[in-house]
């Protein structure tokens, strides 16, 4: 029974979140030029506001976490399911750059408590040490975000314009995304099924405090922090940078238009296989392995790249999109084998802090690289999937102890 439950809760949770991501992060992709264009402004000051949502939801993270450890997901993501529609509705009714990034910084603010680090945290504080596959299952879902998401804003676009698309997303949050949220279950709910006490928030800050499985001293807890942070920060520059610029890449590795078109696309079903996969074969394995042989995978498409040049643009997309579909889980696996679940929400977020940083930034900074230097740029990338992989191997006599 609990079983079916908890794929109920996978169910709901995980639609809840493709709408949550095809409505913010996958938004700008179809909308950001008429609606620059609409505005008066550069296309770039739609991204910048873009950019300061990000950072906006990565000083949120923390807070969200640590509500969420308190009192359960519920309320928590159907209040960003308004906070969505009230800034998709200041988006559709902007008139100039001061709405704009009014809108996108309301925005922000449902990014950093409603997208993957809040439902994580939500499934921790439901299932404890047995969310492993149900954080799996929730990745797998709406990690056809972006299959669902740009379709459906160009559809939209062309049907009422850009505003109009705005609305219509909007509409979808109060409509579905209330409901599929509403329907989760609730903490004491969940404690009385399972015949335990449902924790309060005294007790809630207690285990905060000395979490059950965490490493054997705080010098050993900050270590792993630090590890971790720089991991995700490493992790998710790579693959923002590699969501908005890789067609551009794989020209400059020398690729035609319509190729390069053609093979980033393979991204989103690479990313989905890797997930099936993990929640097969790797999930018998620690999450810790799983996730340093996601981290070796961009290294290795990027060295087979720039040896080869065009003709593995397919192989370069396929390792990339494996290894950052399987690394989105390790995002919500590892700090939960690594510290246990007491306090996760709000680990969760201050570890994520870096990577939101690093994510808003990446754009500009491998752009500008890509203009500078060409295909060279994936230099950096691939360095840092390296120094990625090296702290994942570090944390081994942590994960041991």
């Amino acid at each position: 029974m609990r079983a079916s439950s908890q794929r109920w809760t996978v169910a709901r949770l995980g639609s809840a979140q493709t709408l949550a991501w095809a409505s913010s992060y996958y938004l700008p992709a179809m909308l950001a030029v008429p609606m620059a264009r609409d505005l008066g402004v550069a296309t770039p000051m739609v991204f910048a506001a873009f950019s300061a949502a990000l950072i906006v939801s990565a000083l949120l993270g923390p807070l969200a976490g640590r509500t969420i450890d308190r009192r359960g997901g519920r309320p928590v993501l159907i209040g960003t399911n308004l906070l969505f529609a009230a800034s998709l509705a200041g988006l559709g009714m902007a008139q100039g750059p001061i709405g704009l990034f009014a809108a996108w910084v309301l925005m922000g603010v449902a990014m950093g408590s409603g997208l993957y680090e809040a439902a994580f945290a939500t499934l921790v504080r439901l299932y404890g040490k047995d969310s492993r596959g149900a954080i799996t299952g929730i990745t797998l879902i709406a990690g056809f975000a972006s299959t669902v998401g740009w379709p459906l804003s160009a559809w939209m676009e062309v049907q009422w314009g850009w505003r109009g698309a705005c609305f219509g997303w909007a509409a979808l949050h109060l409509l579905a995304g209330v409901p599929l949220n509403g329907w989760l279950p609730r903490i004491d709910g969940v404690a009385k099924a399972q015949n335990t006490p449902a924790p309060t928030a005294k007790t809630s800050a207690a285990t905060q405090a000395a979490p059950a499985h965490a490493p054997a001293d705080a010098t050993h807890a900050l270590r792993t922090t630090m590890l971790l942070s720089f991991v995700f920060a490493v992790t998710w520059f790579t693959s923002t940078a590699m969501a908005a610029h890789l067609p551009r890449l794989l020209q400059a590795s020398g690729a035609s238009l319509q190729a390069a078109v053609a093979i980033a696309a393979l991204v989103g079903p690479a990313q989905v296989v890797a997930r099936l996969l993990e929640f097969g074969l790797l999930r018998r394995m620690h999450p810790l392995l799983s996730a340093q042989l996601a981290a070796a995978a961009h290294p290795v498409g990027a060295a087979i790249l720039m040896v080869v040049g065009g003709p593995a643009a397919a192989v370069f997309t396929v390792l990339h999109g494996a290894g950052n579909g399987i690394l989105t889980i390790a995002k919500g696996t590892l700090p939960l084998v690594l510290f246990g679940p007491a306090g996760y929400g709000e680990r969760q977020g201050l570890l994520m802090v870096p990577a939101r940083v690093a994510q808003a930034f990446a754009p500009l900074l491998f752009g500008l690289l890509l203009d500078g230097v060409g295909a060279a740029a994936l230099w950096v990338t691939t360095l840092l999937g390296v120094a990625a992989l090296a702290a994942l191997w570090a944390l081994r006599p942590v994960a041991r102890q």
